[in-house]
């Protein structure tokens, strides 16, 4: 059993040592987006301990650079040769003082907030506090939505109203040219009073301003990443011309890019992904200032097990929070999970698990199942 240190004589942490492991779990049906389709779920996984506490998280990043530039391959190299190696048999006396080591080095924001995000676990679990009150967060659940993948409009709208039943807060489609106007006019038919919005992976470009400005006669919550990953000029200047809110994703990796989309008004919402934001620092960061140009943020899914399904959980009870999740139900996605607390959402709502820390435990007896590959450091 844990115990909470006095304040001001807490010895720093010392990471011992630390495990990572590249899981696959496959996905019920397929996640099809406009630009992949997914059919399982791979990912690193990495404990760090400390005495006889672990922190763990998963990495959001991909097999391929189809959604950002990391790759798995690149992250294991990066964690093998770069970072683990700063900061095993290293001690920090919190995760401050973890970043200035992480920092200097030039982008891998996936890869560094896996480790960020394993020591914030591991911190929390040393004070004995959930890790929402060490982020700043309250509450015993969030608002949670429901992302669709791109599939027959007909099955879109029948999955669409069954969650639509289920209580989930919002309803997100994902769309693509030539699967658009069509699929949200049927939705918003079957769900008049329903909160929708759309998600287009970048699939579009300027020379399509009058085709999505169509979107407008649906009253969506907003667009999401419409254009280039790395564009904030054309998502400005698509904002002018159209009424529909555009949602950042993979335009923003840094607090001082969601302050340049803001001054420019190229987002009126900011989907903050922890992993592709580098760790929790800088979700803080961007959350803090949204909040100060009065942006809400939500906190964006990438099919996350359920250590990553926690740690979204954990940070979506900072107040500005003000847009339901994808952190929707695992059973979703997955015929079993790697921990051993069910994460399910009741009537829209998805409870903050108890305990230290993200407040689940891994199941290692299936977790080795699902493991290729394990490292030791």
């Amino acid at each position: 059993m844990t115990t909470t240190p006095s304040a001001g004589t807490r010895a720093p942490l010392r990471i011992d040592s630390a495990s990572l492991r590249l899981v696959n779990l496959p996905l019920i049906t397929p996640f099809t987006v406009s630009n992949s389709t997914a059919y399982d779920k791979t990912f690193p996984l990495l404990v760090l301990r400390s005495g006889d506490l672990e922190g763990i998280a998963e990495g959001v990043v991909d097999p391929h650079p189809d959604y950002l530039d990391e790759t798995i391959s690149g992250s294991l190299g990066c964690l093998r040769d770069t970072l683990l190696p700063l900061v095993v048999g290293k001690s920090f006396e919190n995760p401050t003082a973890l970043e200035a080591v992480l920092r200097p080095w030039r982008g891998h924001y996936m890869t560094k907030a896996l480790i960020e995000m394993a020591f914030w676990d591991l911190w929390a679990k040393s004070l004995d506090l959930p890790l929402k009150s060490v982020l700043g967060g309250t509450g015993d659940a969030v608002d949670v939505g429901v992302s669709l993948g791109i599939d027959g409009i007909a099955e879109t709208v029948e999955k669409a109203r069954d969650h639509d039943a289920l209580g989930y807060k919002r309803v997100k489609l994902k769309i693509m040219p030539g699967h658009d106007v069509e699929l949200v006019a049927a939705v918003r038919k079957a769900l008049p009073r329903a909160k929708l919005s759309v998600d287009a992976n970048t699939a579009y470009t300027l020379a399509d301003l009058r085709h999505l400005k169509k979107l407008d006669a649906f009253g969506l919550e907003y667009i999401e990443q419409p254009l280039a990953y790395d564009d904030l000029n054309d998502h400005a200047f698509l904002q002018r011309h159209i009424e529909t809110p555009v949602c950042l994703d993979e335009s923003i990796r840094t607090a001082e890019q969601a302050r340049k989309a803001m001054e420019m008004d190229a987002t009126r919402v900011v989907n903050i992904k922890v992993g592709r934001v580098g760790g929790y620092l800088e979700s803080r960061r961007i959350h803090d200032l949204a909040a100060a140009w009065g942006v809400p943020v939500w906190c964006g899914g990438m099919l996350e097990s359920g250590i990553g399904r926690a740690h979204n959980i954990h940070l979506s009870t900072l107040p500005n929070f003000r847009k339901p999740g994808d952190t929707s139900s695992s059973s979703r996605y997955f015929t079993k999970d790697i921990v051993n607390e069910p994460l399910e959402a009741r009537d829209g709502r998805m409870p903050v698990p108890h305990g230290p820390g993200i407040g689940v435990t891994l199941d290692h007896a299936f977790l080795e199942t699902v493991t290729s590959m394990s490292e030791e450091f």
